[in-house]
């Protein structure tokens, strides 16, 4: 149980500076949000309908519940029994487990007057539920009244009021720098034409699509959903045409609205979802991946050119080439050796041959070679040889096992598991993820650009008007880092070494660039940044980190992604102490967390998305470094190339320089 304080006194204008209490049941990792006791909701239209379901099993989960209605004694009458519902759950919490307000939705004022009532007396906002609906008893085209109390009190609450509850709720989530869920209730009046009631209609399909389009939210923690029954038996429900209910199947029961809602609560892959629940069908995603296809346009001319796809016939090899660990060692070139293969036919039933194109270089390559990411010791590391090397590639699908039916091919994918760095590689076809164009940019959006982004949103938490530190800002992985950060609304600070990676960063919009080699990183961070940083994104390590550490701000966030200072040596990466760490991160409740991304697979699929559409849209750049490596023998020299420090940008190896030419003209 959660006993919430009653004394957060949070000002809806100020609650970035809110010393509100929090439950601990609000922390919540990369799965969808648990209902549990400690969370708090609001539901506006809460006092009758699919609105006092909602409330009421709310609490039966244990979570604090505002009604929100303009019907007082309906209201009223909600919260008695909400709080009887969970009467033992909340038996000493120091405020009532559920409050009543009354409110006219479609008046702003009012409404953002009931969400800072339910902050001050919860302290803080997990769970927004828009519920509130209103339905016109006459026609749009015989409604001789100006309006006031029909259509237009139809469009205030049903729509106006619903993306204003939106807004105000998604102010607060974000304020306070935790993650939330809003769900919109729409209708199935708003996924096909009501002739009976065309602004019904019309609000409720402006609910589904104003809800869709903010799936982007997610990045900041926010997840925005539209939940669109049938018809339910309800006050409202049974003004309807009952042949038109009985032509659908009937009434749906509340309960059937109460679980669609709880999944799209729980499911963390559904932001933006519309979650259409029928008779017919019970729960159904509207529209499918399929059928979003067909009518998704994409205005950029930059996506056009993304998408096309026309590949030149590929021949399978009787032998290939790839690179091979056959000894423990940090120096890449040593562990490694280039070794020609023969394809092994047939191809096993789940899998796929792929041609690679392009493989990226990474810092961590060398950690691989010396056996540090196998548990145990050096001999149970050195029992793994020979291993192939390579992180992360793309390709063209060669051929496909008899049982692989998702795939075809000629279909462009990346892969990101051990191997790629080679002519051809066969993997497991469900490791592969369909790509638009197997183009070198894609491989930079895979281990850097996906570490940048999941990293930002998971370990950092990253929201908007925040400060944000990028070390080592203009390599593979930064250039990504300073991009979302900017894209998100914060002020950006990047480190650096070299007036052209200054100039490089500047080109990318980054608020402040200390180059390392001009002036002291400790020096710039002190005396400008005199309140700390407040998320810090590193990966070089040693006296960088430590830098980095003491600048960071009170709540402050630093991420840990590598410390590439310390990979290359004598004896390689060695483990560091940090004397004190422990007190100086408590006394200023700070955070140091680690991200690998192997950990968060689940991700991958998703953030890659973002990274495309950011991409063709114009919103994000990705940069190559110019330096050309061609051919899988260039690929160590293209290793100690990147760890030079030499390198701008991802550094990429084309393994076939002539189907690479063949590609290029396409």
């Amino acid at each position: 149980m959660c006993p919430v304080s009653s004394h957060s006194a949070v000002l809806l204008s100020s609650l970035a500076a809110s010393d509100s209490v929090t439950c601990e049941s609000h922390a919540r990792g990369s799965g969808g949000m648990e209902l549990k006791p400690g969370l708090s909701a609001l539901v506006t239209g809460g006092a009758s309908g699919i609105g006092k379901a909602l409330c009421i099993a709310l609490a039966r989960k244990g979570v604090f519940v505002t009604v929100v209605d303009f019907s007082e004694e309906n209201g009223r009458e909600v919260a008695t029994i909400v709080q009887k519902e969970n009467k033992f759950i909340h038996e000493y919490a120091r405020v009532p487990s559920a409050i009543f307000i009354k409110c006219d939705v479609t008046n702003g004022d009012a409404l953002a007057a009931a969400f800072r009532k339910h902050v001050d007396t919860f302290g803080g906002l997990d769970i927004c539920i828009n519920c509130a609906g209103f339905v016109n008893k006459s026609l749009v085209y015989d409604d001789k009244s100006d309006g006031t109390s029909t259509w237009k009190r139809a469009i205030n609450v049903n729509l106006v009021a619903v993306i204003d509850g939106t807004r105000i709720a998604t102010q607060v989530m974000r304020s306070l720098k935790k993650s939330g869920v809003i769900i919109n209730i729409g209708s199935v009046a708003g996924l096909y034409p009501m002739s009976y009631e065309p602004v019904y209609s019309g609000t409720k399909g402006g609910v589904v699509m104003f809800t869709r389009s903010l799936a982007p939210l997610k990045r900041h923690g926010i997840r925005v959903n539209v939940l669109c029954p049938e018809f339910v038996q309800t006050n409202m429900g049974e003004q309807v045409n009952r042949v038109l209910v009985d032509a659908l199947g009937g009434f749906l029961k509340v309960e059937d609205v109460v679980n669609g809602a709880f999944e799209l609560i729980g499911d963390e892959s559904k932001a933006g979802a519309c979650l259409w629940i029928s008779k017919r069908k019970g729960m159904v995603y509207w529209p499918t991946s399929e059928e979003e296809k067909n009518y998704l346009v994409y205005s950029s001319k930059s996506k056009k050119k993304f998408v096309e796809n026309r590949f030149p016939s590929i021949q399978t090899p009787g032998y290939f080439q790839k690179l091979v660990v056959h000894t423990l060692s940090h120096n890449f070139r040593n562990a490694t050796r280039l070794e020609r293969v023969r394809l092994r036919l047939p191809i096993e039933p789940h899998s796929a041959l792929v041609k690679i194109l392009y493989a990226g270089v990474n810092a961590s390559d060398v950690n691989f070679s010396s056996g540090r990411y196998f548990s145990g010791n050096g001999k149970e590391a050195a029992a793994h040889l020979p291993f192939d090397a390579g992180f992360e590639a793309v390709g063209i699908v060669a051929s496909v096992g008899d049982l692989v039916k998702h795939i075809k091919v000629g279909t462009p994918v990346a892969l990101m598991t051990f191997g790629s760095y080679a002519e051809f590689m066969l993997i497991q076809a469900k490791r592969l993820i369909p790509v638009p164009r197997p183009d070198p940019e894609v491989v930079a959006m895979l281990t850097s650009g996906l570490t940048a982004s999941i990293a930002l949103e998971k370990a950092g938490q990253m929201t908007s008007g925040q400060v944000v530190l990028v070390t080592a800002a203009a390599g593979g992985t930064g250039q990504f880092a300073v991009q979302l950060a900017k894209l998100a609304g914060n002020k950006v600070v990047a480190t650096c070494g070299g007036e052209s990676k200054s100039t490089f960063l500047t080109s990318l919009g980054v608020d402040r660039v200390i180059n390392y080699r001009n002036e002291k990183i400790k020096d710039v961070l002190k005396k400008e940044f005199p309140r700390g940083v407040d998320i810090i994104y590193e990966s070089v390590g040693g006296e960088t980190f430590d830098v980095c550490l003491n600048a960071l701000a009170v709540y402050g966030r630093l991420i840990v992604i590598g410390m590439i200072s310390q990979y290359q040596g004598v004896g390689g990466w060695k483990p560091q102490n940090y004397t004190g760490l422990c007190e100086k991160i408590l006394g200023k409740s700070q955070t140091v967390a680690g991200f690998f991304l192997i950990q968060y697979a689940d991700l991958w699929k998703g953030h890659l998305e973002k990274l495309f559409n950011l991409y063709a849209s114009g919103k994000l750049k990705v940069f190559l470094d110019p330096k050309k490596f061609l051919g899988v023998a260039s690929v160590a020299d293209a290793v100690e190339y990147l760890h030079s420090g030499r390198s701008v940008g991802k550094v990429v190896v084309c393994m076939d320089p002539s189907y690479g030419q063949t590609f290029a003209k396409l």
